[in-house]
């Protein structure tokens, strides 16, 4: 869209942004409305300290009014549209309020796909794991391909990145890459869209504080990814998410359905373990869908270097390997690392758990004890579900509570050897220890960087 059609949509709009939080997501699309000419609210339940680095952001658009520490009905049923943020619940009695009032409830990248120009593709990937890898791998094989001559953007669940604002920049021919969570596709489904390719990278238990315990309901959300495509847009699913759809009795994709299983099978890359061999297949037929050349998706998939957090090789000191997989943060997602050393037979120092979202623990607390030469845990409610199980297990290895990461790291070091793997792979939710997911990560990350080789 050109700037005076957006200044046209958005101008003199009363627009209550609901949640604004501190990822940098909220401050952006915030910007943005304010740059075309939105009358904006403002409104978050945390505080103005808690927000401040969101804040110093939007310093220079004076006229945004903040209602911060608190939620009022007024803001919602008076305003032209509210913003919601994925924090927010969908059944939120504010959202609710906003909907009774016949105000219009948005998301940042289901507006997006609402408002997008024409000849603009959307590859949106989802997955409870994976989806992260796939995103940057689609994006990294387009960006280095010869036979694709359009721009690539990301957006969607992307660190600092929001959709919105890309509709200033976004033409046709050009594709947009979208990692999309299960609260953002909930948006896909108030509007009724699915990208025209879709990929669903599996279907395991996560977020059910969330969801109440309800695991078909987060089938339903995550759905959304293929539910609205039509008959000539994709679907890449893997052999397990292919399942799930059959388990929660999940709508039947009417778009052309691949798996990307014999690319996977046969290319070289340099990510680590089964998973992102399958992973790295899906991208490649995502780009296949696109229209790129096969020797160019080979040699992307074969230059492509992995993502933070996931499986990342961080450095080797006195020949103890530290990987970095701070975003497996459900019990599954830390048994598919370990395989991958396993595997490699690898001992592993293990540096994990923290809050508890409603998880099934049993398969971690089964097969740690035989993976793990240590086990290094954060306080936090899945930690204490974790140590009960263990009392009751034979064979169980040596463990140690850290209160931070900075001891974290001291007690790995301390015990690993020559030969060995640290891992941070959590297998749990940050809060308590840490602020957010992020700050686990970067802890995490400068505190091996500060270890004396």
């Amino acid at each position: 869209m050109t700037s005076k059609e957006l200044h046209t949509f958005f101008s003199g709009k009363k627009i209550t942004v609901l949640g604004l939080g501190v990822l940098g997501r909220g401050s952006a699309v915030t910007s943005f409305l304010a740059r075309h000419g939105a009358i904006l609210t403002v409104t978050d339940l945390k505080t103005k300290e808690e927000l401040k680095a969101s804040l110093s952001i939007l310093a220079k658009y004076p006229k945004i009014r903040y209602v911060l520490g608190e939620h009022r009905m007024e803001d919602m049923t008076s305003a032209d549209m509210v913003m919601r943020s994925p924090d927010v619940r969908y059944d939120s009695p504010y959202v609710l309020a906003a909907k009774d009032a016949d105000v219009p409830v948005e998301m940042d990248a289901s507006l997006f796909m609402k408002l997008m120009p024409e000849g603009v593709r959307v590859v949106g990937v989802t997955g409870t794991r994976g989806k992260s890898t796939v995103t940057y791998a689609i994006a990294h094989i387009l960006e280095q391909a010869k036979s694709f001559k359009g721009a690539v953007y990301l957006g969607g669940n992307v660190r600092h990145g929001a959709t919105l604002p890309l509709l200033a920049k976004v033409k046709a021919g050009d594709v947009v890459v979208l990692e999309l969570d299960s609260w953002q596709l909930q948006g896909f489904g108030e509007v009724k869209r699915s990208p025209h390719i879709a990929v669903f990278t599996n279907l395991m238990r996560d977020h059910m504080n969330y969801y109440r315990g309800d695991m078909k309901r987060y089938a339903i959300d995550k759905s959304h990814i293929y539910r609205w495509q039509k008959k000539d847009d994709t679907l890449i699913m893997s052999p397990q998410a292919k399942e799930a759809v059959k388990t929660y009795r999940l709508p039947k994709p009417k778009g052309d359905v691949r798996t990307g299983r014999a690319l996977f099978l046969s290319m070289s890359t340099r990510l680590p373990g089964a998973h992102n061999r399958l992973n790295m297949g899906m991208a490649a037929e995502a780009c296949r869908a696109l229209g790129v050349l096969e020797k160019d998706i080979v040699r992307g998939v074969a230059s492509f270097p992995g993502i933070e957090g996931r499986l990342q090789f961080l450095r080797s000191i006195r020949g103890v390997s530290w990987y970095n997989d701070n975003n497996a943060t459900c019990p599954d997602a830390t048994l598919v690392a370990l395989d991958v050393f396993k595997k490699e037979k690898k001992p592993v120092v293990l540096i994990a758990g923290g809050a508890d979202k409603d998880m099934d623990f049993s398969g971690f607390i089964k097969t740690v004890p035989m993976s793990v030469k240590a086990l290094i845990l954060f306080p936090g409610s899945a930690t204490d579900v974790i140590l009960a199980g263990l009392r009751h297990t034979k064979h169980v290895p040596p463990v140690a509570l850290a209160e931070n990461m900075k001891e974290a790291v001291r007690l790995a070091r301390d015990i690993a050897v020559r030969g060995d793997v640290v891992l941070l792979s959590p297998g749990a939710a940050s809060f308590g220890v840490f602020k957010n997911a992020y700050e686990r990560n970067d802890m995490f990350v400068a505190s091996v960087k500060r270890l004396r080789a």
